[in-house]
């Protein structure tokens, strides 16, 4: 059986934990997300997009 999960939903539950269980203040959680936001719209997008891609193929065991 396959579980589809969006990264998304799992840097969530990352950001939730750390929160709850590590004490990371809320604020850090969202001015680490809004950094990432700022991220995605420089030259540093396609290189990041691959490697998160080339991970995730990784965990997965699909890489070539």
């Amino acid at each position: 059986m396959t579980v589809s999960l969006p990264l998304v939903v799992v840097l969530g539950f990352f950001a939730w934990g750390a929160v709850k269980f590590l004490g990371v203040r809320t604020w850090v959680v969202v001015l680490i997300a809004l950094f990432g936001f700022w991220l995605s719209q420089t030259f540093f997008a396609p290189a990041i997009e691959s490697g998160t891609r080339t991970g995730v193929d990784v965990i997965n065991g699909s890489h070539a």
